[in-house]
């Protein structure tokens, strides 16, 4: 009997039961848009990862608010209207020893606001620069004073070092990636290796390997080994930051022709390939906004650019920004007038072909 009320009970309140449809429909269309923003964040990761390969995991990536990306709310993207400024630290040997914990490569990746092509800018390592609350150090110091505390991290060292180069340049930095010299080789051998033009002989001084003046082809090992050199070349370190743009300029090439950026699968597995020894930065330009605007390049053949430096005053191991073109440069840098810039000073091109 009273299993006949509770049928009698149910049947009469049916009615008044809502439709579970429109529930369904909102959680689905949750899941697709909580899958989309996880797919985005991937392929943002691995176009960061081969940037931060350039000077020189999975990323730590910030996601952004999905109320403030216009990709992951639906709303239309309009066109940049902006330069973007992105910061790049290649170490050598983190976690390894300690002693090797500095900024061997530092490079700001400059993308006008007519999207024209890129800019590689090297800012020397060997740069007397200014840090905060530690008084004048090398600019690659910055990078070990930031992640020398009692739990060393490529994050702390990163921070220190951004807050610098934006205090020494006066542009903001949207966004960067730091890369040891493990992640650097192991991304390398995942696109089968990548081509560097050299304009002169380079003689290992770790492993008595030659590497001849023309173009050949790296895998990994020798990719860290060439990015290593700066004894015995001419402009000693300086032109290990030259080689280092020849090697970014081949690794987007190569990028580019194994259609890496576009490929969802590929992204996915080259973003495994780092591990730990890439971070992330995002702070400022969301991932998603910072990939696309690649497609918008005209071409994705990096400008290699120096910043003019010359001898420090009484200490030859550092050097003091260029009193007349460092500063023109960066004014050109701020204004986003590069392109008049190189027009003006052809001589300070640095060659990736």
């Amino acid at each position: 009997m009273i299993e006949d009320d509770l049928r009698a009970a149910f049947a009469r309140h049916e009615q008044l039961t809502p439709s579970t449809g429109p529930l369904r429909a909102a959680i689905d269309r949750l899941a697709a848009t909580r899958r989309r923003r996880r797919q985005r964040f991937q392929a943002a990761g691995v176009a960061l990862a081969l940037l931060g390969a350039l000077g020189v995991g999975v990323p730590q990536l910030r996601p952004d608010p999905p109320a403030e990306d216009p990709l992951l709310s639906g709303q239309p993207v309009g066109p940049p209207s902006q330069a973007l400024n992105v910061l790049l630290l290649g170490v050598d040997g983190f976690g390894e020893n300690p002693s090797y914990r500095l900024a061997d490569s530092v490079l700001l990746l400059h993308v006008p606001a007519d999207r024209s092509r890129p800019y590689l800018i090297s800012l020397p390592r060997d740069l007397e620069v200014t840090v905060p609350g530690r008084g004048v150090d090398k600019l690659n110091s910055v990078f070990y004073s930031g992640a020398s505390d009692s739990r060393p991290d490529l994050d702390a060292g990163y921070d220190l070092t951004r807050r610098v180069v934006t205090d020494l340049t006066g542009v903001r930095v949207d966004a960067g990636a730091v890369l040891t010299f493990s992640g650097l080789r192991r991304i390398t051998d995942a696109v089968d290796g990548v081509q560097v033009c050299l304009p002169d002989e380079v003689r290992s001084w770790h492993t008595r390997r030659v590497f001849p003046a023309g173009c050949q082809q790296l895998d990994g090992a020798a990719s860290v080994d060439l990015l290593r050199q700066r004894r015995h070349l001419p402009d000693g370190a300086i032109d290990r930051d030259r080689n280092a743009q020849r090697y970014v300029a081949g690794l987007i090439r190569r990028a580019v022709a194994q259609d890496v950026l576009s490929n969802p699968v590929r992204l996915t597995a080259l973003l495994s390939v780092a591990g730990k020894n890439l971070t992330v930065d995002d702070d400022g330009l969301p991932v998603t906004r910072l990939v696309a605007v690649l497609p918008e390049l005209r071409s994705v053949d990096p400008v290699g650019l120096s910043l003019p430096a010359g001898p420090s005053k009484g200490n030859a191991s550092r050097l003091q920004l260029d009193p007349k073109q460092g500063a023109a440069f960066l004014a050109a840098l701020r204004e986003d007038r590069l392109a008049q810039w190189v027009e003006q000073h052809p001589e300070q091109v640095n060659r990736t072909r």
